[in-house]
């Protein structure tokens, strides 16, 4: 058995194998396009990682370059039209961007995510490493949309098994599986996302060497790093008077860079400056930021107030399950965001300087996550809802009805079958709107002409979304013979598998026919 995690992420990318004779977790690095990422902890603790940076560059026909060939020979900055870089936000957002063609293809969120991954694998098979498993992190938030993505590309590399785990939720068993009984908050701040796990684990009885794990609280927020630098030139151009329209796309990828280093300065210095000589206007930018002014950035976008509704709404779930603030043993930061004093602060005011830790941050969730191999049991709970979408025509607008709540553990089942029946004479197919319902707080994404992503303040939103990208109503029901007005036709159970899929067994009420039988829903046709 050879187990290797992927940690995809929207700045950088982690691999690692699980080690067959050691048991432990090695981190690869790729010479193709891996770097070796230094970081330092505030305080002085200092690490190099091997990581992939998240970049997709077509060079020409049928030739891609990723990872650390496109950030060292800054092709981003030469040719931004061709450049790729958070295309996991992009996978995991609900409306997608029209695609990109460049050089008479089309290449959209799937296609760039499916090529760099596809790279990866390659350069696997090139180390001889043939995974027999693969474990891949997701946000907390991810719809399972966005994970059947995952699951249809491993089954296109013939791959039998793949899981999947929460990011965060990753990171804390990977810290907590050494230490039975213990609870651990895991905040993982990273390019594109904030997640929140509150994990215990625990050993089963007469079995020393076999641990279960149970999620009890977790929150998350599509915010990151990514929006930081953004925020961090936008405030810039301001106090210029000047806007990002009056810039080219490459002097805006240019600024991007410049502010990221700024923000990765301030770690462990109180003032960072630098300056850039635009080659095509002559125009010079002088940049200079202070930690005090990166947290009235912060502040003035909301961001540090997510953090805070974020750790509330663990702290208050967990309440709601007998556990208070003080029975929290650890909390773990993890993430290039958590390297900011300003986000280290808060959190030390939530539960105290000796609990907070900093240690291992952009390998914890990749290495935690091939910790799931020592697990018997992961309870977990679902982040969204599942429901059916309905029109109503009276109102001209959308209701919902439940088939499971948010919060509710998994694996479950529906108590209730749901009895359907057909809406006309003569209908042959019975067809349902079925999707997830979440509320979050997300900064509003969008993209210019050239391709350039602004990031609005943060709104409070709710999001259907339906579990086939393709057509909003999946066909649970083909009836033999046609349905009649009036009368019960088909019984639908619903279910949640140990994996969060949703599940259909659909029985024909007429000719006692199983129709389906545990069907997951987003696969139906």
């Amino acid at each position: 058995m050879t187990t290797v995690a992927i940690d995809f992420g929207t700045s950088n990318t982690v691999v690692s194998l699980l080690e067959p004779e050691t048991q432990t977790a090695k981190t690869l690095r790729f010479p193709s396009f891996s770097r070796l990422f230094s970081y330092t902890v505030p305080g002085g603790e200092s690490g190099l990682v091997p990581v992939i940076p998240s970049l997709f560059f077509v060079q020409g026909t049928d030739k891609i370059l990723i990872g650390e060939t496109v950030r060292s020979q800054r092709l981003g900055l030469r040719e931004p039209q061709r450049l790729f870089k958070n295309f996991k936000r992009d996978l995991a957002a609900d409306f997608q961007m029209p695609p990109r063609v460049i050089d008479g293809t089309e290449y959209e969120a799937k296609r760039v995510a499916e090529q760099f991954l596809q790279q990866i694998w390659q350069e696997l098979e090139n180390l001889q490493i043939n995974p027999t498993e693969l474990i891949f992190t997701v946000p907390v938030g991810a719809f399972e949309r966005y994970i059947n993505w995952f699951r249809d590309w491993v089954e296109k590399i013939g791959l039998q098994k793949v899981r999947f785990v929460d990011e965060s939720t990753a990171a804390a068993l990977g810290y907590s599986i050494q230490r039975p009984e213990s609870l651990v908050l895991v905040i993982d701040f990273g390019g594109g996302t904030l997640d929140l796990s509150l994990v215990r684990t625990q050993s089963v009885r007469g079995q020393e060497d076999t641990l279960k794990a149970r999620t009890i609280a977790k929150a998350d927020a599509y915010i990151g790093g990514e929006d930081i630098d953004i925020w961090i030139i936008e405030d810039y151009l301001r106090n210029m008077g000047a806007s990002r329209e009056d810039l080219s796309a490459t002097s805006w990828q240019n600024l991007l860079e410049i502010a990221e280093r700024l923000k990765v300065q301030l770690s462990n210095q109180e003032e960072a400056a630098e300056s850039w000589l635009d080659e095509e206007t002559f125009m010079s930018y002088d940049l200079s930021l202070s930690r005090d002014k990166l947290e009235e950035i912060l502040e003035e976008n909301q961001f540090l107030e997510q953090l805070r509704e974020a750790i509330d709404e663990v702290i208050t779930t967990a309440l709601g399950k007998g556990i208070n603030k003080s029975d929290i043993e650890q909390v773990l930061l993890v993430g290039g965001s958590c390297l900011i004093p300003a986000v280290q602060n808060l959190i030390k005011l939530y539960f105290g300087r000796s609990r907070v830790k900093l240690d291992n941050p952009f390998e914890a969730v990749c290495h935690g996550a091939l910790t799931l191999t020592q697990v018997s049991q992961m309870d977990d709970y679902l982040r969204h809802s599942y429901a059916i979408r309905l029109w109503e025509p009276v109102t001209r607008s959308y209701s919902f009805f439940p088939l499971f709540e948010k919060g509710s553990a998994y694996p479950c089942k529906r108590e209730e079958a749901l009895t359907l029946q057909v809406a006309k004479e003569g209908q042959r197919e019975i067809r349902l709107d079925i999707g997830e319902l979440a509320e979050f707080n997300q900064a509003e994404v969008t993209y210019d002409e050239m391709g350039r992503m602004s990031s609005s303040k943060l709104n409070r939103q709710s999001q259907y979304r339906p579990l086939q990208s393709h057509q909003k109503a999946v066909c649970v029901a083909h009836l033999d013979p046609s349905g009649q007005v009036g009368m019960d036709r088909i019984s639908v159970e619903f279910e949640v598998d140990e994996k969060r899929v949703l599940l259909a067994t659909v029985t024909d009420l007429l000719t006692n026919r199983v129709l389906v039988e545990q069907g997951a829903i987003a696969k139906l046709k």
